[in-house]
């Protein structure tokens, strides 16, 4: 998923509000490159450095063209150092940005075999499951037409060439990388692989479980909008995650979910678009066609264990739709989600799922 949800937290954390990275009449770049001034390559840590549960450290940065957030209870200044350094790792080895990293050499090697850490080629593995469970609207090698879109810096709102789009398209499918062990190769040599629907998600994974091994009971860990819980708060309560209304450039909260140890991710038409002529032109893309996905739906969040999950399934079943999302969702394990569609209505996979609707902004 990209850097892509508009959740807030509720409680008395200190949070990333992402509410105001949002695309309105092209003006994404300019609130990136304010938030750029605050954020970039920096790593803010606040609070005493000690290990009593019911004191916090945070740290904040960016990575991955993201904003990053992670408030841990009884950490100190050197389990905050290895989050920095994990999100630092990945997002050297998996950002399509960086030339030196392992997705770009892949995308770069015009056929060739590329040798890549384990991780890497564990993530492109587990990037083509989702392309066969999704039957193909998941795709990691959706990049040969996100760039053409290119929603991070488009400020003239310019719509692709449909000649170029087109030609674009016929490099848009995962079943031409072929992984054996830790070696990559593309049979389409001129295909490009993106991770971004799932990386945060599993970078978010990978900050948990060394929390975990570091013996923290309690975490709240942001990549973007992803949010991954470790426990709940120190005072036995449930961490409170709020799902944006669509469209509600005043952060107007429709619902919150109360989670302890769980992935919250969403995606949308309202996270990263434009508008021209009078219609929405939004990231989520069809890998079959290279434009935007038109159904009757402005947002999924998917409740699951790991975050990696919620990244594919959230970008998945809003290119499923509502009905065949929801069809998916209910078919697995441990897994819930919350649809609104185009009219503001909450379509909930069960009634498990525990969803606040009754909220004062």
């Amino acid at each position: 998923m990209q850097p892509h949800v508009r959740l807030y937290f509720y409680s008395n954390l200190v949070i990333i509000n992402t509410s105001f990275i949002y695309i309105k009449n092209g003006d994404f770049m300019t609130y990136k490159k304010i938030l750029a001034c605050f954020l970039t390559f920096s790593f803010l840590l606040t609070g005493c450095s000690t290990k009593d549960q019911s004191q916090s450290l945070s740290m904040t940065g960016t990575y991955f063209d993201t904003v990053v957030k992670i408030e841990v209870w009884g950490a100190d200044s050197k389990i905050m150092d290895g989050c920095k350094d994990i999100c630092e790792k990945y997002e050297q080895l998996l950002s399509p940005t960086i030339d030196s990293s392992e997705i770009s050499q892949i995308n770069q090697a015009q056929g060739a075999s590329v040798s890549v850490s384990k991780e890497t080629a564990d993530l492109i593995e587990l990037g083509k499951y989702y392309g066969d469970l999704s039957g193909g609207k998941f795709d990691i090698t959706i990049a040969s037409a996100s760039d053409l879109w290119n929603f991070h810096d488009n400020a003239d709102h310019s719509i692709p060439d449909a000649e170029q789009l087109s030609e674009a398209v016929t490099h848009i499918n995962y079943k031409t990388i072929e992984v054996n062990g830790t070696t990559v190769t593309m049979s389409d040599p001129y295909a490009k692989i993106d991770l971004g629907g799932i990386a945060k998600g599993y970078i978010a994974d990978q900050v948990k479980n060394y929390l975990v091994e570091e013996g923290i009971e309690h975490a709240y860990i942001n990549l973007g909008g992803n949010i991954l819980t470790l426990g709940g708060k120190t005072d036995g309560s449930n961490f409170r995650i709020g799902i944006q209304k669509p469209f509600a450039e005043d952060g107007t909260v429709m619902a919150v979910l109360p989670v302890s140890d769980k992935s919250i991710v969403s995606s949308g038409n309202y996270e990263r678009y434009f508008k021209k002529d009078g219609k929405i032109y939004h990231h989520i893309l069809d890998p079959s066609t290279g434009y935007p996905i038109e159904n009757n739906l402005n947002q999924v969040t998917i409740i699951s264990d790991k975050s990696v999950d919620g990244d594919a399934l959230s970008t998945t079943c809003y290119a499923l739709g509502l009905d065949e999302g929801l069809k998916l969702i209910r078919s697995m394990d441990n897994i819930e989600a919350v649809f609104i569609t185009d009219d503001n209505t909450i379509h909930k996979s069960s009634d498990s799922v525990n969803l606040i609707t009754d909220i004062d902004n």
